[in-house]
């Protein structure tokens, strides 16, 4: 009734004649995962503060409720509130310190037909309960989980489960003990099994103390190295969360080939709507039709039913909220809190459709203001893979904080994030000859993507270590690609900021000054990508542009 009630409002709103409608959501699961902190600073956080906890305490108020009423609006039923990176009071959530918080925010949200999650601490039992070990295997950690799960789950019926990094980037896991992430997740799992918990465990594993020297070990192959073996061995209220990609969230990587080596595995796809590679909720960057895509592709597991969205049982994405006025920060980000909410319950929508009801919804039905918001926003991301990294090959920005460009700024770094460009070449060969990342996709795509002729424009430097004049698919060479996506990029960005001017008095003076002043850092921040990323590469390769723009 209540998801009836919304839907009914959004086709009164939008001018929707038929108002007879049948529905059923294409995910069971449609979550938010917050990285909000118990400081009450949000890790890669870009709307001001957490609105869930501040120094060390959990707040419960009027927000709360407003929160969970627009999460409801657009069919999302889970939210886990803390960072998966667990530290400090966080540790606490499941003692009876922050019981009594937690049940009334449990109780506002399952008003909402909303499931509260938890991230969980995986070395609970030595920080919380002073054991020697966190061993998997070991009875007397899997006794303390057992029973603090009894008590938790005692305090807080309506809890959904919790949300599990372990082993990656300096949280503990199983491997400590040599122990698998099939044992570290099922212990967990059987602990809350008696409660309808589920465990969901992130497959965000990887070796974050690479060498640079090391021209085999692939972070991007991490995810499929260490999960497709243990495929078949979780315990069924097990759920493994994989990123869309198989690194971090960059404005162009292809999809994660685990979607398509697990058979037996409950999994579900991790999209990341704080825009943390893609401009920070300062830049406009509408990232549906990107989701879109990546639940599209087909993965070749079968005849039909194969693609990313009919594999996954789930979608969740990292939050773009905070406790700024806007919910934001970016106005125009709150199309892609609404766009994830709606593209998780119809799968089948179309990333406009999804905009120009948000439009309707945020700004109302004029039909130019709809029309020219609708252009930024369907030309955005598109817009700022122009001026970003060019050809899937991603890390170009500031290291740690992530906006800004800085081209050789991770080349060296232990994050095996590297993009190998010398005056002659740029790219890393993932094919056989290379790392074999290739060779985790299923047949055609493993063709596809090792030949680079055959393999897509926007993916070649990802696979491929390519000469500059290497001709692309587009007729243009690699040089010639990079000097002009910069230019073109840079170009459209400021166009955004003209064709938004000519909203003005369509909207009140808030919605327009404060939109206005974001396209226009946007404008400027797209400038100096091109002539840094532009520079960069007439000074690396002695290449003229082609069509005698200005280089520095």
């Amino acid at each position: 009734m209540l998801y009836g009630a919304f839907a009914l409002i959004r086709s009164l709103v939008c001018g929707d004649k038929e108002l007879c409608t049948k529905q059923s959501p294409s995910k069971p699961l449609r979550m938010l995962d917050h990285w909000d902190n118990a400081d009450g600073s949000i890790e890669r956080g870009y709307s001001g503060n957490s609105f869930f906890f501040k120094d060390g305490r959990l707040l419960v108020n009027e927000r709360s409720v407003t929160y969970a009423r627009l999460l409801a609006s657009v069919g999302i039923n889970a939210a886990a509130i803390n960072n998966v990176n667990v530290k400090g009071p966080a540790t606490k959530l499941i003692t009876d310190e922050y019981y009594a918080p937690l049940s009334e925010l449990s109780e506002i949200l399952d008003g909402y037909g909303i499931k509260l999650f938890l991230s969980l601490n995986y070395a609970a039992p030595m920080e919380l309960g002073g054991l020697d070990s966190a061993d998997p295997l070991d009875e007397r950690v899997a006794a303390w989980w057992e029973e603090r799960m009894r008590e938790t789950f005692a305090a807080l019926p309506g809890l959904g489960g919790f949300v599990v990094k372990a082993d990656s980037e300096g949280r503990p896991g199983p491997f400590t003990y040599g122990r698998t992430h099939a044992d570290g997740a099922n212990m967990l799992a059987r602990a809350v099994r008696p409660y309808g918990g589920r465990i969901i465990w992130r497959c965000f594993v990887y070796n974050c103390q690479q060498d640079w020297r090391d021209l085999k070990t692939d972070r991007a192959r991490a995810c499929c190295d260490n999960f497709e073996p243990l495929d078949g061995l979780f315990d069924d209220n097990v759920i493994l969360q994989i990123k869309n990609g198989p690194v971090d969230f960059q404005v162009r990587e292809p999809v994660s080939p685990l979607f398509g080596r697990l058979k037996k595995t409950n999994c579900m796809a991790e999209f990341q709507i704080a825009q943390e590679y893609t401009g920070q909720q300062r830049h406009v960057c509408y990232l549906i039709d990107f989701f879109k895509q990546v639940l599209d592709t087909r993965m070749y597991t079968g005849e039909e039913k194969d693609t990313v969205g009919d594999i996954v049982c789930g979608m969740t994405a990292v939050s773009n909220t905070g406790d700024d006025f806007n919910w934001t920060g970016h106005d125009l980000a709150g199309a892609n809190l609404y766009g994830f909410g709606r593209l998780a319950w119809d799968t089948s929508l179309s990333a406009e459709q999804i905009a120009r009801e948000w439009i309707c919804m945020y700004y109302g039905r004029d039909a130019e203001l709809s029309d020219t918001v609708c252009d930024i926003l369907m030309r955005s991301w598109p817009v700022y893979e122009k001026y970003n990294a060019p050809l899937g090959i991603g890390w170009m920005c500031t290291p740690g904080y992530h906006y800004g460009p800085d081209p050789d700024g991770y080349e060296y770094s232990r994050w095996g994030t590297y993009h190998k460009a010398t005056h002659e070449t740029i790219g890393l060969d993932r094919t056989p000859s290379g790392t074999g990342m290739t060779e985790q996709y299923n047949e055609p795509l493993k063709s596809i993507y090792a030949h680079p002729e055959k393999c897509p424009d926007e993916l070649k430097l990802f696979f491929h270590k390519l000469p500059y004049d290497f001709r692309l698919q587009s007729g243009k060479t690699v040089i010639q690609h990079i000097y002009d996506t910069h230019f073109e990029g840079a170009e459209e960005a400021a166009e955004f900021v003209e064709l938004w001017k000519k909203l003005e008095g369509k909207m009140d003076g808030g919605r327009y000054e404060r939109v206005l002043s974001r396209l226009i850092e946007q404008s400027i921040s797209a400038a100096e990508w091109r002539d840094v990323i532009n520079s960069y590469f007439w000074r690396k390769t002695m290449i003229p542009d082609e069509k005698g723009r200005e280089l520095y």
